[in-house]
């Protein structure tokens, strides 16, 4: 032991523990597998390696010669490596030393360049200096040898242009005039120089001087004396070419006072006072135009130059002076108006600016930016209006509105736009016409309470004609007629009013569309539904019936029950009703859908800043209110025809019953309602399978909690008497899971969320049947078991399962109190060894009889085999 403890030691002191970096680096510089080499090396288990038995021990001599060996090897390279390592020093700075000098050479070679670099430079400079010089001086020399001529040619120019004007040539003084206001603007840098500034005011005088007598020639002949003998002169064009070159100002006063000459006749003959004024002439208006522009272009048509558009200038003050004229005659007569008069003044203004909109470009209404504004919305409106006289053709109540979005959304490659694209001259006088688009929106407003009543007269005489006749309606169960025209004539109102106006017109016509769709939902849809007559109280008129039906024997129930059921008849829907119903359901979902593509194309068609205020989610839900109350009724129409036979089902002595048999009647009567009521519903709604889905859906949620109520009311009842209802809840829940095919040639499968319905409704009976079955001994397990199968049962539902087993009041007081004391433990798993689990282990658990077993066993084989 001391010899290792020295050992380890002096080992400790050899070797030396470098970082892991330094480790990497050595192992990547002298890779070795040698065990030596390694970082984690042990003598110890080296040597245990090396002699590893007793025997190995033998050739320990061969072991150290060779590892004296290797020493000798190590200390020779060592001693080599030292050596060699002497002289590094020194050639290092010698090294550094040949660097340095090297170094100082390649400086002085810099310098050397850099020097005759700039040399070369000033070499250059020299050489270039004249040449600079004489670029300088031809340029500018060509400068002035540029400005003397233009000087030449303004001079000349000027005293030209002076001549030609007192000599009234106007077709040589374009050029001259257009060469002298070019030249002049190479002397706009030296208005300083007198002498050009003064030829500049001579230009400048030229240039008023002609503007003065242009107008001066154009009144003379046009408003002097002879002005009505004039005819087209050379002269005037040429005046007319010369205006073009002149300031604009002088073309634009020029052209004002000429088109209103060319107005005055028609300010005279349709001015406030005269009978041609009012709308019931307005063709007038538009007809004393056309005339008088054919008068125009004949007579001064060539004389004005093509890109002043004078024909077109004319129209559009014409267009002008016709929308103020008739807003101011509107303002004053409102009361004459009528919306007879108004659409007709609308349809003529249309058809005349679709006419201008043909023979002009409405290039002079785009000079100015607001009208370019205008322009561009009115090409945006134009992109989204439709035709108001082409209605396309319908051979079923489709929805309108669909067909405009399928055609928006997918337009045929095909086909080509049939209307044109609209000029800026749209609404350029029909504006006039917005602020009294209210008479129409009042026009339409009678027009649809008059459809209206049109429709709820025609409703009450097809019900009487209905219920004078024993045949069914026609067409039971589709969609009403009267809920296709209306819509119909909805979009023949939006497109026409889009046609006058997408402003605030068209929010009154969203009003308008909004109060008939609620009058539609109540007149024509809610209040057309058939009621029920409410009966008696069932109780009350079953209990004479069936007093002394506790005192039948089992053998007897089956006989007397078909007629308990037939004494015990509610008041139901008729086959018609019930095709009503579903047909005003129907209707309620096409206007449903068909109302939410209104809105959408009420927002396509408005205004973009008022489209947010388009809402008609109140009467979406009108008509969602009508399809839940057809549902409701629908429901409650089949709870109604089922209710006699549950109310007989809780008056069966079921304490008496000895034997389970088929079964019971009350069952046989619930399916035959549902065989004989579903399928017409289903027929009736197959174009609408999901609200089918929620009547089947409504009905079982609705069903069977009132089922389970009944069951609780079977009270007293044997066990016997148990399986019997047990088999008969079986086969209810058999038929309420086929509820959606029932009475189909095809067989669908149910919805899922239909069958989870019944599924788990049913099976709560089941429970509360199976429940009634056990014993009540040993108490505890019996609570512990309702509360396991019927988790969600409280102890009044606890009560009631009591009373079903017509056990002693004190009895059930002690197991109320227990169950109670276990309400708050949640599901429980056994203890002692006895494991609570599913309806198999409550078999087992609370049938602990044999007698209880097999009785159990016995009435499930049964079901099975009837099922």
């Amino acid at each position: 032991m001391d010899d290792d403890e020295f050992l380890d030691e002096e080992t400790a002191d050899v070797f030396i523990s470098f970082p892991p970096e330094v480790q990497n680096a050595i192992e990547q510089v002298l890779p070795s597998n040698d065990p030596l080499d390694q970082p984690d090396f042990n003598a110890v288990d080296y040597i245990n390696s090396l002699f590893p038995t007793e025997q190995s021990l033998s050739n320990i001599d061969d072991v150290v010669n060779n590892m004296e060996c290797k020493i000798r090897t190590i200390d020779d390279e060592i001693r080599t490596v030292v050596r060699g390592q002497t002289n590094v020093g020194q050639d290092g700075r010698a090294a550094l030393e040949e660097a340095q000098r090297v170094i100082r050479q390649l400086f002085v070679h810099i310098a050397d360049i850099k020097a005759k670099a700039e040399q070369s430079e000033e070499m250059v400079k020299e050489i270039t200096r004249d040449i600079k010089q004489l670029d300088c001086a031809k340029r500018n020399l060509t400068a002035a040898i540029t400005t003397l001529n233009h000087l030449h040619m303004l001079v000349g120019g000027v005293d030209s242009l002076q001549s030609l004007t007192q000599k009234r040539q106007y077709g040589e003084i374009v050029m001259p005039l257009q060469a002298v206001m070019e030249v002049m603007k190479h002397f706009h840098n030296y208005m300083d120089i007198p002498q050009i500034r003064q030829l500049a005011d001579q230009v400048h005088q030229i240039h008023l001087e002609l503007a003065q007598q242009i107008t001066a020639d154009f009144h003379e002949a046009f408003s002097g004396p002879n002005a009505k003998h004039f005819t087209h002169n050379k002269q005037l064009a040429e005046a007319c070419l010369v205006v073009s070159v002149l300031d604009p100002k002088v073309k634009k006063d020029l052209l004002k006072w000429f088109i209103g000459l060319q107005l005055a006749e028609y300010c005279h003959l349709f001015q406030e006072t005269q009978d041609t004024a009012w709308l019931d002439k307005i063709d007038r208006r538009y007809a004393w135009l056309k005339r008088h522009l054919l008068e125009f272009e004949d007579k001064f048509g060539a004389m004005f130059p093509p890109g002043w558009e004078v024909s077109e200038r004319i129209t559009v003050e014409f267009c002008h002076i016709t929308r103020s004229e008739l807003s101011k005659l509107m303002a004053k007569r409102k009361t004459e108006l009528d919306v007879k008069l108004l659409l007709y003044a609308i349809q003529r203004t249309s058809n005349f600016e679709n006419l201008l909109a043909r023979r002009f470009t409405g290039v002079t209404l785009e000079e100015s930016p607001e009208n370019l504004v205008s322009s561009e919305r009115r090409k945006s409106q134009a992109a989204q209006s439709t035709n108001p006289f082409e209605v396309p053709e319908s051979d079923g109540p489709s929805n309108p509105f669909e067909e405009d979005m399928d055609k928006t959304e997918e337009p045929s490659p095909t086909q080509t736009p049939p209307k044109p694209k609209l000029s800026p001259f749209h609404g350029i006088i029909g504006k006039c016409f917005e602020p009294y688009l209210y008479i129409y929106i009042e026009s339409l407003d009678r027009n649809l309470a008059d459809l209206i009543e049109q429709f709820v007269q025609d409703a009450k005489q097809q019900q009487q004609q209905q219920s004078n006749s024993s045949l069914p309606a026609e067409g039971s169960g589709v969609v009403l007629s009267s809920c296709a025209d209306l819509f119909v004539f909805y979009k023949k109102c939006m497109v026409q009013c889009t046609q006058l106006s997408t402003g605030q017109p068209m929010l009154g016509l969203a009003a308008t569309f909004q109060r008939y769709l609620r009058e539609y939902a109540v007149k024509l849809l809610q209040h057309n539904l058939p009621k029920i007559t409410a009966p008696g109280s069932i109780g009350s008129s079953m209990s004479s019936i069936t007093r002394d039906l506790r005192d039948l024997s089992t053998s007897g129930f089956i006989q007397n029950f078909h007629s308990l059921l037939k004494e015990g008849e509610v008041t139901r829907y008729t086959h018609e009703e019930q095709a009503r119903v579903c047909s005003i359901l129907t209707t309620a979902e096409y206007c449903l859908e068909t109302t939410q593509q209104l809105e959408e194309k009420l927002k396509e068609k408005v205004d973009p800043h008022l489209a947010d205020k388009i809402n008609l989610s109140q009467e979406q839900d009108m008509f969602h209110n009508v399809i839940s109350n057809c549902i409701q009724l629908l429901v409650q129409d089949l709870e109604t025809a089922c209710e006699p036979a549950l109310t007989a089902m809780i008056k069966i002595s079921w304490q008496n019953i000895e034997t389970v048999g088929d079964q019971s009647g009350y069952v046989t009567a619930v399916t035959t309602h549902l065989k004989q009521t579903v399928p017409i519903i289903r027929d009736n709604l197959a174009s609408s399978r999901k609200y089918f889905t929620q009547f089947c859906v409504k009905f079982a949620n609705s069903f069977i909690p009132k089922f389970i109520q009944h069951i609780y009311k079977c009270k007293p009842i044997s066990t016997v008497g148990a399986e019997q209802l047990l088999l008969d809840t079986h086969m209810l829940k058999t038929v309420l899971l086929d509820l959606p095919s029932i009475g189909s040639q095809v067989n669908r499968k149910a919805p899922a969320s239909y069958t989870k319905i019944v599924v788990k409704g049913m099976t709560k009976a089941e429970m509360i049947l199976k429940v009634v079955m056990a014993p009540t001994d040993p108490a505890s397990a019996f609570a512990d078991q309702f509360a396991k199968l019927l988790p969600e049962a409280d102890s009044s539902e606890f009560q009631k399962v009591l009373d079903m087993k017509g056990l002693r009041r004190s009895d059930q007081n002690y197991l109320v109190e227990l169950f109670r004391s276990q309400l708050p433990v949640p599901a429980p798993l056994g203890t002692g060894g006895v494991t609570i689990g599913g309806p198999a282990t409550f078999t087992v658990s609370l049938s602990s009889p044999e007698h209880e077993s097999s009785r159990i066993k016995r009435l499930e084989k049964l079901i099975k085999k009837r099922l």
